[in-house]
């Protein structure tokens, strides 16, 4: 809807409530005029100073400051990640080694383990787990757009995790641990888990972007007397920045505290521990309910957004895929569907509630998915951190290291480079005039995530050739059945992580900021669950290479995955040059009408 937004205020008061300070209606200063403002009142940009299309092209670009109630969402997010991933950095030694003790742990010259199952089953069941928690984001999203709502889905999400959560501590008390029914436990608690996992993530999200409701841009005087144009996707870009900074320092504290608990305590305090702390998530919701600002539900718009598509689409279906793949990419594919043109030629259906804008909307969010449609390539290089990287450090001196307490070194970079690449890299390329865009970015993200593979690769051939039992390094023992590593310090496998930890910062946060800026208002929650859907569907992949997670095959694991990623960062690039040409024009795009949309604040 053209001009309209939820809140009424002028923006004096709008960003002095952003930062929890509310103006007196006496204070709010005048509204300055300006040749580039053709936006009209919205309570939202009342006041600002609008940008000339010279100065669109000339001035430089800078992000907003951000909202406290994002950092509050910020909180929540952390607590539930140190929780998620405090869990699963343990999962591996759980189901792949034997028990070590009653509690599971291996002391400080001991492997901890539980279940026995082996290196094979236990990437299969985390591989499960990872594909699990990215499918159901989809009625996660469903349920918040249509339905109840983002934050009400959070809810109910937080409320099943605690669920799994107590059902996993069950599995690893002593007395359960050492029984043929944990695993039983273990993989319902599992499911439980990844169930209330994919309905917060596909919410809280879009939530936290949501905080920041400037959608224009506008000018700025800097402190210097430099004038510059505030650009709100750069914002939104820097509000996932930090969003995934808090994200990786819960996982970084959840793992770290969680492989020593395993290793020294036993599993059931590693289960306990991240369940304490997941108990930050409902207090936090609680304390800013009143703060937080929500979008209603909007009934089914998937419904509406697929039958536009099939309208699009008649009579453009041929036998030739080819042919039916240039017609969808033709130019007026979706104007000869705008509710204006089909009403000037009197065929315009009963359903079309909507106005053009929202057509271009629904444009742009089909294009975004279409990019997602790479991403599993991407995410079958990140998966190795939870399951073969930890194995392989198993079979490497860790000179008294828990052997997963390595994959602390992903999140530690991302809390290192992510500052560094907010108030250093980035504004550099600003500066240097160099456009290092969304799909620019997450091909990059590409190519440093194959270069990772090629790291462990390297290190796995090396720990073939230095380990006492060559090929079979993972079940190497001598004649008292003790473990036998190779000398390579485990620190080697540092290479591998910052690595990858820099493609996350290129593809994974570019993914969170590009579903949110290109959706549609009224399908946020589905377009980030469809970016979610892509790990899942890279899970699902990861299991036909499952085979290649054994030994003597490490070494052709990891380099297929870096090979596949390699070629897969040209093929992504190749498709989607000409939409980065674009995406100045896709982000300022207006917002449509559609009929279930609000027109007031929804808050508690």
């Amino acid at each position: 809807m053209t001009g309209q937004t939820i809140d009424q205020e002028p923006a004096a008061i709008f960003e002095a409530k952003q930062h929890g300070h509310p103006l007196e209606p006496e204070k709010i200063p005048p509204s300055p005029s300006h040749e580039g403002d053709s936006i009209e009142l919205d309570g939202i940009h009342d006041g600002l100073e609008f940008p000339t299309e010279e100065e669109r092209a000339t001035l430089r670009r800078v992000s907003d400051s951000l909202p406290w109630s994002a950092y509050l969402i910020a909180i929540i997010e952390m607590a539930e990640r140190f929780s998620f991933y405090g869990c699963s950095v343990v999962f591996t030694n759980y189901i792949q080694q034997p028990l070590a003790s009653p509690t599971g742990a291996g002391g400080a010259d001991g492997q901890a383990g539980a279940l026995g199952r082996g290196q094979q089953t236990a990437t299969g069941l985390t591989t499960f787990y990872q594909f699990w928690c990215y499918v159901t984001p989809l009625l996660g999203a469903y349920i918040a757009d249509a339905h109840i709502g983002r934050f009400n889905t959070i809810c109910i999400a937080v409320a099943i995790t605690l669920v799994g959560h107590v059902l996993l501590i069950v599995s690893a008390v002593p007395g359960v641990i050492e029984k043929e029914g944990a695993i039983g436990a273990f993989v319902v608690a599992m499911i439980v888990m990844g169930f209330g996992t994919g309905l917060f993530k596909s919410n809280i999200s879009p939530l936290v972007a949501e905080q920041y409701r400037r959608t224009k841009l506008f000018i700025r005087t800097e402190k210097s007397g430099e004038r510059v144009i505030v650009d709100p996707s750069m914002t939104i870009a820097r509000v996932y920045l930090y969003f995934y900074l808090f994200i990786n320092v819960g996982a970084l504290v959840g793992q770290i505290t969680m492989t020593y608990a395993e290793k020294f305590v036993g599993f059931w305090l590693a289960f306990t521990l991240p369940t304490v702390v997941f108990l930050l998530c409902p207090i936090v919701l609680w304390a800013g309910r009143n703060r937080y600002i929500r979008s209603p539900p909007t009934g089914s718009v998937l419904a509406t957004a697929m039958h536009l598509w099939s309208l699009a689409m008649k009579g453009r279906w041929s036998i030739n895929p080819l042919t039916t793949y240039k017609n969808m990419r033709a130019p007026d594919f979706w104007e000869n569907v705008k509710p204006s043109k089909l009403e000037s030629q009197g065929k315009k259906p009963r359903w079309m509630t909507f106005d053009d804008l929202w057509v271009d909307e629904v444009d742009r969010g089909f294009k975004a998915c279409a990019v997602f449609l790479w991403y599993p390539v991407w995410w079958l290089t990140y998966n190795q951190l939870n399951n073969n990287l930890v194995s392989q450090a198993a079979t490497m001196s860790t000179h008294g290291l828990p052997n997963d307490v390595l994959s602390n070194l992903d999140p530690l970079a991302l809390i290192i480079f992510i500052p560094i690449c907010d108030f250093f890299i980035y504004p550099a390329f600003q500066r240097a005039s160099i456009n290092f865009s969304a799909l620019k970015k997450i091909c990059a993200g590409f190519f440093t995530g194959a270069a990772a593979m090629v790291w462990a690769a390297v290190v796995q051939h090396y720990i073939y050739k230095t380990n006492p039992c060559g090929y079979s390094a993972a079940t190497c023992e001598d004649a008292d059945g003790n473990p036998l590593v190779s000398p390579l310090n485990v620190w080697i496998q540092t290479g591998s992580y910052v690595l990858v930890a820099f493609s996350e910062i290129f593809a994974s946060i570019t993914g969170l900021e590009y579903a949110f800026t290109k959706a549609p208002k009224n399908m946020r929650s589905l377009v980030m669950a469809v970016f979610l859907f892509t790990s899942a569907v890279a899970s699902a992949l990861g299991e036909a290479f499952v085979s290649l997670s054994l030994d003597p095959l490490l070494v052709w694991n990891y380099g297929v995955m870096g090979v596949i990623s390699f070629i897969g960062g040209f093929v992504f690039w190749a498709s989607v040059y000409q939409l980065d040409k674009k995406e100045d024009e896709l982000n300022n795009l207006a917002t449509g009408h559609y009929e279930n949309d609000e027109k007031h604040d929804h808050r508690a």
